[in-house]
């Protein structure tokens, strides 16, 4: 697997926005532009103790001056977004990857319909200013449970895009809440749905989009974080280049089993979501536990995350 690049950049201006939201933007510490990124790209942020998370740029595409974050400090957290609000203050560096997409816009997309819960209204602020310059058609869909939890909204009120936007907060009054039926109106060949948000929040909206009749491939997601499930008996796993061969033991995922007999394989969310440790599969079948995938590529069993999937079959040979 490939070593990462890091880029060194300055924590350049923080600012608190909702409860419990942070908008980062960092910047190379020489004045230089950064590389260039598309819209629905995310960096990897090295944090202390060794801790690796990503987040979606939600910045303006067409500034490769600053990367903009917002990161919501979760009660949950596994210390990643813990440490982004208590570490990354202004004038602070810290290394990140160079941006990497796995969430982009469709370049056939005639409409585009964008749909955010909570923080995942991140991306979808980028797609919008790339949807706004490309003179391409969307709508955008901010949904929270009040006004006072969310960052961005002044932004978005101020933004040349602002007609297309479209808020939906449970404290408010029923009419703004959303009609997901008539926001997914009808499909046509040129109709995409984009979700991020909560799991629930997400799958609620994919589930409602298929039965709408929006096609699988027009219907695209990002999850920021899933419950990793290891349960589940035992499996022999042989990496086919090396010829090394392991036991998966239960409630141990392929991930640390390939570890322990020296097969390092690159790693990022360690949940099944950002896609780094996918490995090719070329004998047995996987039984998939991640949200990366979609569908159709599970049904094909021929790639499997190994951070969190495991097998249906007693071996497993992977092309590593």
């Amino acid at each position: 697997m490939s070593v990462q690049t890091l880029l060194k950049v300055v924590v350049q201006k923080r600012q608190e926005q909702g409860q419990g939201v942070v908008v980062l933007d960092l910047a190379d510490p020489d004045g230089q532009a950064l590389p260039a990124f598309e819209a629905g790209a995310h960096v990897d942020i090295h944090l202390q103790a060794g801790l690796v998370r990503q987040y979606s740029l939600c910045g303006d595409p067409a500034n490769s001056r600053v990367y903009r974050l917002g990161v919501l400090k979760d009660p949950g957290s596994r210390g990643g977004s813990l440490a982004v609000h208590e570490q990354l203050l202004e004038g602070q560096v810290v290394q990140i990857s160079a941006p990497r997409n796995l969430f982009p816009l469709a370049a056939d997309a005639q409409r585009s319909i964008l749909i955010g819960g909570g923080i995942g209204i991140t991306p979808m602020v980028a797609m919008a200013y790339a949807l706004q310059a490309q003179g391409r058609e969307f709508q955008l869909h901010y949904c929270a449970r009040s006004r006072s939890l969310c960052g961005f909204i002044d932004e978005l009120q101020h933004a040349s895009f602002a007609s297309r936007v479209h808020t939906h907060f449970d404290d408010e009054d029923q009419g703004q809440r959303l009609d997901l039926q008539a926001v997914l109106g009808v499909p046509g060949a040129g109709v995409h749905v984009y979700v991020c948000g909560p799991a629930g929040f997400m799958d609620w909206v994919i589930s409602e989009a298929a039965k709408a009749g929006h096609a699988q491939d027009h219907i695209h997601r990002e999850y920021f974080q899933v419950e990793v499930d290891s349960s589940g008996q035992g499996f022999e796993v042989v990496a086919a280049r090396s010829g090394k061969q392991v036991q998966v033991q239960e409630g141990q995922s392929i991930l640390d089993a390939l570890a322990s007999v020296g097969i390092k394989i690159e790693i990022s969310c360690e949940q099944g979501v950002c896609g780094t440790c996918l490995c090719d599969v070329l004998e047995g079948e996987p039984d998939h536990r991640d949200v990366y995938l979609t569908d159709d590529e599970k049904a094909a069993n021929d790639q499997i995350l190994v951070c969190c999937s495991r097998a249906k079959s007693k071996k497993l040979v992977l092309d590593i």
